[in-house]
């Protein structure tokens, strides 16, 4: 087994049984073996502002790491908790890539259909189990749902989403997504949630 698939074991390992995983990555982050592809994919997280208005805590890296730290809360409750972790890690691998200013605002439109593809990337030079990249990628392409369909926005996919992905590991991914930027928000968050399930229906 090479250096690359022992990490990728160690790291799925902390995703699945650490009650906290940033404080493993946190420490992995320092590792030189992050400077190395696909891993360096993660340390560009760290260097992609966001908008201070909808992202407080700062940037993506940052965000990240409270979003897989939220899914690991819930991940007993996911059909795959393996899939779910990793995109938990994986959702906003899209934005270095297509973060721009425009007009004075930070923006990161269509991270989700870029991380799509970069996750799938990502995973195929670490693993062949096809099914987890496939479900992962589907997870990271369809993350952005919530608040398109709650806001009835026109990148709404609904079809799209059912037929790819499963709707409550999506609500599921969702919540953890929106409740690392504000925490204070949970029960409107878990709002969203339930609305967004509804209108899936």
């Amino acid at each position: 087994m090479s250096m690359q698939e022992d990490l990728f074991e160690e790291v799925e390992s902390h995703l699945l049984n650490d009650e906290k995983p940033s404080g493993y990555l946190k420490e992995l982050y320092e590792k030189p073996i992050l400077n190395q592809y696909p891993w360096n994919l993660l340390k560009e997280l760290e260097k992609t502002e966001q908008s201070p208005s909808h992202h407080p805590e700062g940037d993506v890296w940052k965000h990240t790491l409270l979003v897989v730290d939220e899914a690991a809360r819930i991940r007993f409750q996911s059909r795959n908790p393996r899939a779910f972790m990793w995109a938990a890690l994986l959702h906003d691998i899209g934005k270095p890539s297509t973060t721009r200013v425009r007009k004075g605002k930070i923006t990161a439109y269509d991270h989700d259909k870029a991380g799509e593809k970069i996750t799938r990337e990502f995973l195929t030079a670490l693993t062949n189990d096809q099914k987890l990249i496939q479900e992962v990628s589907s997870l990271v392409r369809y993350h952005m749902q919530i608040l398109f369909v709650v806001k009835e926005m026109p990148f709404a996919d609904v079809t799209g989403m059912r037929q790819n992905t499963d709707v409550q590991e999506i609500a599921m991914l969702g919540l953890c997504d929106r409740l690392g930027r504000r925490t204070d928000k949970r029960r409107e968050e878990e709002a969203n949630i339930k609305k967004f399930i509804e209108m899936c229906q």
